[in-house]
């Protein structure tokens, strides 16, 4: 659908499926319908009509029944809104997108939780010692016995035999 008129052709069907549904199309099987995009093919013989359905998998079903069974009329006035010599024939899909985000959102939510688990752990349970940083190590000053010895050779013995 990169041709503007495509796209126009595509916007305005989609209104008018909107405003039909909402208005004109009174069938008790049909269910809270949104209808989230069509799609035109480039010679405007067919138009793929995305819709979703608020509720359970029955209501969906029954919805999409009731769709089926008002394709004619829609495509009707589709015909006499747009003006066109050839009419697209409307195929009703239903859109996988809230399927696709409700199990994005789960996942994600899995996610935040093994997260929240692990830094719980990391809390609890310290790998290493409980002050990780080196000291420097303090060695004790013995060194008046290290002179006593007379091991050491220093410059205070030479100094002390001097005459």
């Amino acid at each position: 659908m990169s041709n503007p008129r495509v796209r126009k052709i595509a916007d305005r069907i989609q209104v008018i499926v909107a405003e039909m549904l909402e208005r004109r199309i009174k069938d008790p099987r049909l269910g809270f319908v949104t209808v989230t995009d069509v799609r035109v093919t480039g010679d405007s013989q067919q138009a793929s009509v995305f819709y979703t359905v608020l509720g359970a998998e029955e209501e969906r079903a029954s919805t999409a029944a009731a769709l089926e069974s008002a394709k004619g009329v829609i495509r009707s006035e589709v015909a006499k809104q747009l003006g066109m010599r050839i009419v697209p024939t409307l195929t009703f899909i239903p859109d996988a997108l809230p399927e696709s985000a409700r199990e994005l959102e789960e996942v994600l939510a899995r996610a935040k939780q093994q997260d929240e688990e692990v830094a719980a752990r990391r809390v609890e349970a310290y790998a290493g010692e409980a002050d990780p940083y080196k000291k420097p190590r303090v060695i004790e000053d013995d060194e008046d016995d290290a002179l006593d010895d007379g091991s050491d050779i220093g410059f205070d013995a030479d100094l002390d035999d001097r005459p």
